[in-house]
Order: structure tokens, then sequence, then C-alpha cells
């Protein structure tokens, strides 16, 4: 059943036909982050369950790979690394004791290795399961977004506006910063790498961004990542939705509003 920012979406696509929609960047911006988070998920989900599981355990399993998973986009660079600021960005959420104890997991699986300035990056083993991961992912978005083509090449150019204008703004002189996004971005695509894949990883680190400015928000009205994940929801919750909506709406202005709309239809037609 769909959420309810997505039955407003679809309201408002319904709507479109008036000509009269404006559709501002920042209530689109928490508008189109379900749609976003449910194709994510929905291509995970296919590649763990399409291979990547089978895969992962001819490896060592989640313990040596979980991690390679998650930033694959940045350790399948050459010479892609994550350094510490941005491994506790990204993993702001978890005990940085238990982050650090998967990290160290990792390393004895000899598929990460630290680097002296505390960041990490992949092994010559862990760059062979991060080629094996993204060829697994090109074959399941394939078959889940089969008779999609045309929607996914869409969707994957406009990630692509997205994307190069969130680094554009993140580099302005009074940008707030955005740690994981800056450690996710851009993600690595390989000359030939499949439009399936291609918007699997856009999506995935548009999330990135949205994720620092929710970060900010709760921040800005005195809250831990702790407290925040136990906040109910009432006024307080709602005010720094509204707040992230507000600090993440800045790359969809280069959208117009008939291209904002037609992501969030192209988003909630492709299956998953």
């Amino acid at each position: 059943m769909p959420t309810e920012p997505l039955r407003c979406a679809g309201a408002l696509i319904d709507r479109s036909v008036s000509q009269d929609v404006e559709l501002a960047p920042h209530r689109f911006a928490g508008l189109v982050a379900p749609a976003i988070d449910r194709t994510f998920v929905a291509g995970m989900l296919a590649g763990r369950d399409g291979g990547g599981a089978e895969l992962s355990q001819r490896y060592g399993g989640p313990a040596a790979t979980g991690l390679l998973i998650e930033f694959r986009t940045r350790l399948a660079t050459p010479g892609g690394t994550v350094d510490g600021p941005g491994f506790a960005a990204v993993t702001r959420y978890r005990e940085p004791a238990v982050s650090q104890r998967t990290l160290d997991k990792h390393v004895a699986h000899g598929m990460i290795t630290r680097r002296a300035d505390g960041g990490f990056t992949a092994t010559e083993r862990g760059a062979g399961f991060l080629t094996e991961i993204y060829q697994v992912h090109a074959e399941v978005t394939e078959e889940l977004w089969a008779g999609h083509d045309d929607r996914v090449s869409r969707l994957v150019e406009t990630c692509g506006r997205l994307l190069a204008y969130a680094l554009l703004l993140a580099g302005e002189p009074d940008a707030e910063p955005g740690p994981a996004f800056a450690t996710m971005a851009p993600p690595y695509e390989p000359e030939g790498l499949p439009d399936g894949v291609l918007l699997l990883n856009r999506l995935g680190t548009l999330g990135y961004h949205r994720a620092d400015a929710h970060a900010a928000a709760w921040t800005a009205a005195g809250h831990t990542a702790t407290s925040v994940a136990g906040l109910p929801p009432g006024p307080e919750r709602r005010a720094i939705e509204l707040e992230t909506d507000r600090r993440a709406a800045g790359p969809y202005a280069v959208l117009t509003a008939e291209e904002r709309l037609a992501m969030l239809a192209d988003l909630a037609a492709l299956p998953g």
C-alpha cells in the first residue's frame, strides 16, 4: 500500500495536466524522498536475493562484505578511500564501537585495509568482490525494471543532473558541510555501466544528501542521533522533517516543476 507522501505525489501528478501545478523544491524534497527510498531498497533487495547473498557467502559472509556493499560506490573507485569522519557520518545512527568492530572484521577477512590517517580502502580481494557485486546488480536491475527502459533512462539523466548540482552547491563557500554525501559522491561509474546500476547507485547517493540534511536539522533542534531516533510522532518531529526538506531542497531547484512531477511519476511506475 502506498505511503501518504506517495499518495500525495500521485494526486499532484494527476493534477499536472492542468498546467498550473507549482511544486517548490522544498515540497518536492519531502515528496520524492520515500519514492527514492522505495526504488533504491527494491534494487538492493533484488541484488541480495538475485545472487548477492550467495556471492557474499563465497567471500566470508556479511562480516566480510557488508561495508563493501554499503560503501561500494566509493571503494570501487580506483584508489577510493573512506576517511574517518566520512565513515562516522554514514554510520551516524550506529554505536561507534560497534562500527569499529565491524570494520575490524572486514580487515580480518582481508577485504579492507586501514590507512594511517584512520581511513580505509578495499584490498585486491575486496576489489574483486566489488567487481562481482556490480555485475550482480546489473543483472538483477535489468530483470527488475524490464520493460521500463525509457523510465530508467530518464531517471538516470535526471539523477545525474541532481547529483552534479548538489556537488556544485557543496562547493560554494557558504555551503553547510555534508560529510556523508561528500564521502559517497560522486558514485563510481565505469564506462559501459548499465542504466539499471547507474540508477540504483545515483538514487543511493542522493539518499546521503538527504541524510546529511536530516542530521543538520535534528542537530539544530538540539538532538543527537540517539535522541532523535526515539522521538515520537508529533509537532517536534514534524518540524524536524520540514527543516530537513528545506535543507535538502537545493539540488531540486535545477529541475522545472514539470520535471519534478515526471520524476515522481517515473519512480512510482517502477516495479519494486
